[in-house]
């Protein structure tokens, strides 16, 4: 079976401002990267997104907020405050 490989694009910027290529610099430097790697990292991580949290994983989170309050009681408080 032939392995089939991504084509790699080429982005070219003009005009990129000094100030941002240095801190940019720098922050490749930090992370052990060259400039374009870092880039893509950062560009990478913006394009992805923020990853989705299960609502499994929210089990339990903030019930000390809710210890005293009656849920049906509550609910019905906020669905009698939208008219």
């Amino acid at each position: 079976m032939e392995e089939r490989r991504a084509a790699l694009a080429t982005l070219n910027i003009k005009d990129f401002p000094e100030p941002v290529y240095r801190k940019l610099r720098a922050r490749a430097k930090r992370n052990h990267r060259s400039i374009a790697q870092e880039v893509t990292h950062i560009l990478s991580d913006v394009v992805r997104g923020p990853e989705r949290t299960s609502a499994l994983e929210l089990r339990g989170l903030g019930k000390e907020l809710w210890a005293d309050v009656d849920a049906v009681e509550h609910v019905e408080e906020e669905r009698g405050s939208w008219d």
